[in-house]
C-alpha cells in the first residue's frame, strides 16, 4: 500500500509542479533573447512600448543554459523576441528548429539582425523566406537616398518612407517622418507567397561591402532590397525580420532626420511611430479576426435542419469581429463571401452586412442531391484568415413531393395520347374493314 502512495505522488509531482510554477504563462507573454543584457537599457523604449500595452517580458541572454520555450509539451510564452544577431548557438533546449516549431505551433517572432548576423539567425530568416546578403560584410548603401548628418560617412544611415500600402499593417496614421536604417539588406524568396515588404530601400541603394572598392554588380541593388519584412504563416502566426537591429534603438527613436536631397528636416525620425503601430500587428493587436454565430436554416424558419431538399430557400448568417487590442469590435467589409461547396462551389455570394458584425444572404439550393458544404475562405492582406466549413446533406423530392402534371412534359403527354388515339383508329380500321 506505500509503495502504491509512494507511485501516486511520483506521478503527481509534475502536475503539481505546473499548476503552481511561477513561471506559468500568462495569456501575453514575451520571451527576448539578447547578445548582451545592453541592449535592454539601449532599446528600452521599444520595449516600454510593449510592456505599457499588457505584454509581460522575460529578458534572458541567448546562450543561458537555463532558456526553455516549452515545459510538459506547454509552451511558456506567446512570442519570441531574438535581439541577438551575432549568437552562434542558442543556450538550453532552444535551437533554430524549436524556434521554427515555435511558429508553427501559432507563436509569434520578432528577429532583429545586422550586417554581423550569425548563420543561425540567417537560417532561421531562410526558413521563413527572407535571404540576407550572403556577404557577411555587407550593407545597404544609398547615396541619394542617405541620411543628412554632420558626418557623411558612407551613406549606410539611410532614410527611408517606401512604406507597405496597409492601415491593417501600420496603422490609420500616416507616418510622416523617414524610418532610419543601417544594417544589412534582404531580399524576398519568390516562391513564398506569405512574405510582405513592410519597408523597401529605394531604387538608388544597393548592397555591398561600404569599405572595399566594387568589383562585380552587387547581388542586391534597388527597390528589391526589402529593410523589413513581415511574414503570416496559413497558421495565422506572425513574423517581423528586420536587417537592422538599430532601428529599434533609443538613438534612433529619439534622433532627428533629414533625407538627402529634400528641404524638411523633422525632429524626431519615424522608427518610433513605424515600430510601434508594427509591434501591435505582429502580436495581434490588429487585423486578428473570428467568426461566431454561424447559422442557417430554411426561409421563414428558425432552427437548423438537419437535412435540406433540393430547390428549398434559405438563409446564412455568421458574426465577425476584429481584435482592437483591448475589446472585439465588428469587422466591416464588403468581400466576404461564401459558398455552398460540393467538388466545386455551386453557389457563390457575397455577404451583406449590417455594419455590426452580421453578414447574412438567402439563395435557393442546387437542383442537385449529395452532400454539400458551407464554406468561406476569407483571406485579406494583414487580416488573419477565415476558414468556415460545415457539411449539410441535400436530398431529392420523394415520390409523393413531384408535381402530378409537369408543364415541361406536355409534348411528352401529347406524344403518348396521340399514340393510342391512332391505336385505337388502327384497329378499328383493320377489324371492320372489308
Amino acid at each position: 500500500m506505500a509503495k502504491l502512495i509512494f507511485v501516486v505522488l511520483l506521478t503527481l509531482i509534475p502536475i503539481l509542479c505546473t499548476s503552481f510554477s511561477p513561471e506559468k504563462p500568462s495569456d501575453r507573454r514575451i520571451l527576448v533573447l539578447l547578445d548582451d543584457f545592453a541592449v535592454k537599457s539601449s532599446h528600452s523604449l521599444f520595449f516600454k512600448s510593449l510592456q505599457s500595452r499588457g505584454f509581460d517580458l522575460e529578458f534572458k541572454l541567448a546562450d543561458d543554459p537555463k532558456i526553455a520555450l516549452q515545459r510538459y509539451g506547454q509552451y511558456l510564452y506567446d512570442a519570441l523576441v531574438l535581439f541577438c544577431p551575432t549568437i552562434e548557438r542558442f543556450g538550453g533546449s532552444i535551437d533554430a528548429a524549436a524556434v521554427l516549431d515555435f511558429v508553427d505551433s501559432g507563436h509569434d517572432l520578432i528577429v532583429g539582425a545586422d550586417n554581423n548576423a550569425s548563420d543561425l539567425i540567417r537560417e532561421i530568416a531562410t526558413e521563413c523566406g527572407v535571404d540576407f546578403d550572403e556577404d557577411s560584410a555587407a550593407m545597404v548603401v544609398d547615396h541619394s537616398g542617405y541620411a543628412v548628418s554632420s558626418t557623411e560617412g558612407d551613406h549606410t544611415l539611410i532614410a527611408s518612407d517606401d512604406f507597405i500600402k496597409s492601415d491593417v499593417i501600420l496603422g490609420s496614421k500616416k507616418i510622416e517622418a523617414p524610418v532610419l536604417f543601417q544594417g544589412i539588406g534582404h531580399s524576398l524568396n519568390p516562391s513564398n507567397s506569405l512574405v510582405l515588404k513592410v519597408l523597401s530601400a529605394s531604387p538608388t541603394a544597393f548592397s555591398a561591402n561600404p569599405k572595399s572598392k566594387l568589383t562585380s554588380p552587387p547581388s542586391l541593388i534597388g527597390s528589391s532590397i526589402s529593410l523589413v519584412s513581415v511574414i503570416q504563416a496559413r497558421n495565422n502566426a506572425r513574423i517581423l525580420i528586420s536587417g537592422s537591429l538599430s532601428m529599434f534603438s533609443n538613438r534612433f527613436f529619439r534622433s532627428d532626420v533629414q533625407k538627402a536631397g529634400s528641404p524638411t528636416k523633422h525632429d524626431k525620425s519615424g522608427n518610433e511611430q513605424f515600430f510601434t503601430e508594427l509591434s501591435k500587428w505582429v502580436l495581434h493587436e490588429r487585423g486578428h479576426l473570428k467568426a461566431v454565430n454561424v447559422q442557417h436554416h430554411k426561409v421563414g424558419e428558425t432552427n437548423e435542419p438537419s437535412i435540406y431538399r433540393i430547390n428549398d430557400d434559405l438563409e446564412y448568417s455568421v458574426e465577425i469581429y476584429e481584435w482592437s487590442g483591448t475589446t472585439w469590435e465588428p469587422y466591416v467589409a464588403d468581400d466576404v463571401q461564401i459558398q455552398f461547396y460540393m467538388m466545386s462551389p455551386y453557389v457563390l455570394k457575397t455577404l451583406s452586412n449590417d455594419s455590426k458584425g452580421r453578414y447574412f444572404t438567402s439563395f435557393k439550393v442546387p437542383d442537385v442531391y449529395g452532400v454539400f458544404q458551407f464554406k468561406i475562405e476569407y483571406e485579406r492582406l494583414g487580416y488573419t484568415s477565415l476558414s468556415l466549413s460545415k457539411q449539410i446533406p441535400v436530398r431529392p423530392f420523394r415520390h409523393n413531393e413531384y408535381e402530378r402534371f409537369i408543364p415541361a412534359a406536355y409534348p411528352y403527354y401529347g406524344a403518348a395520347f396521340s399514340m393510342m388515339a391512332g391505336f385505337f383508329v388502327f384497329s378499328a380500321v383493320h377489324l371492320y374493314n372489308k
